[in-house]
């Protein structure tokens, strides 16, 4: 095997090595040993989850090979080695991904900048002429575009400034939206998971570190969920509200990437036709932008 040479992060970037050396972590520790067939010697055992001599033989490596994995030395090890500790680990396959990122960075991507991002004028007119909620994500959950039934459904956004217009902001930091979601504790989970999938891919984008220490200075939640290391790609689920005029809705949403290289989604949300839902979206299509602001009638 390769030997696995040491990477050490940029300014304004967050760890890579911390990132691999957590996440392995976290992951071996929620294994139980009945969970892979060795035996449990209960109160004996003095660390939670799989020991590493035990992760490091299921997976067919050396304890020492994985040892310096887990301690974020992972920079040159093999695809065949990863896949091997994935399956060990009984990783999903967003998990699998993640540690891919991790470990084997892709080199020839350039190094993330602060750049504004930018909607393709054909994209934006897609999102305007969409009958139902939408809107156009980028990177670290920026919302970029967004269509009237959406400001509809979810608030204006343009009553925001630009750098405010993110889910991750919005769902920690203002309490409209704790009120928003239904199951609000699922979608700071979801938000979470999916900004750590981002900090794989691109830890060295400043407008992720950035954002990853203000919400950890500012919400104790955040703090405590960004320390699960829980990945998880969502691209299509339900999604309950708790609207301000029209009560509860329950909408379903598909996400799409813009196959034009921007790393851009485009998620729209909708309700089952014929439903106490559809009924409610057809209502707050008449009330356009000023619906999430309005109070319900006497």
């Amino acid at each position: 095997m390769d030997d696995m040479a040491e990477e050490q992060p940029g300014r304004g970037s967050l760890d890579r090595r911390a990132e691999l050396s957590e996440f392995l972590r976290t992951r071996r520790a929620r294994l139980k040993p009945q969970d892979v067939g060795l035996p449990d010697f209960g109160r004996h055992r003095r660390v939670p989850g799989l020991r590493r001599e035990e992760l490091a033989q299921l997976a067919g490596v050396s304890v020492a090979y994985y040892t310096r994995l887990e301690q974020g030395n992972g920079r040159n090890v093999s695809a065949e080695v990863l896949d091997a500790i994935a399956r060990a680990l009984r990783l999903s396959d967003a998990e699998h991904a993640h540690l891919m990122h991790l470990a084997r960075p892709k080199q020839h991507k350039k190094k993330a900048t602060a750049r504004t991002e930018q909607v393709r004028g054909a994209v934006r007119q897609l999102v305007d002429s969409i009958e139902v909620p939408a809107y156009v994500g980028g990177r670290n959950a920026n919302i970029l575009a967004w269509n009237r039934m959406a400001a509809a459904v979810f608030g204006d956004w343009s009553e925001l400034p630009a750098q405010e217009r993110n889910w991750a902001r919005l769902v920690f930091l203002r309490p409209a939206y704790r009120d928003l979601f239904v199951e609000w504790d699922q979608k700071a989970h979801d938000v979470v998971r999916y900004l750590r999938m981002a900090a794989g891919c691109h830890p060295d984008d400043p407008g992720l570190s950035a954002l990853v220490g203000e919400l950890s200075v500012k919400s104790e939640e955040f703090r405590r969920l960004w320390a699960t290391h829980d990945v998880k790609e969502k691209n299509y689920g339900v999604k309950r509200l708790r609207h301000p005029l029209v009560g509860e809705l329950s909408l379903n949403f598909e996400s799409f990437q813009l196959s034009d290289g921007s790393e851009q989604v485009l998620t729209t949300y909708y309700a089952e036709p014929g439903s106490p839902s559809a009924e409610a979206l057809r209502l707050l299509s008449s009330w356009g932008t000023d619906a999430f602001h309005a109070s319900p009638q006497p």
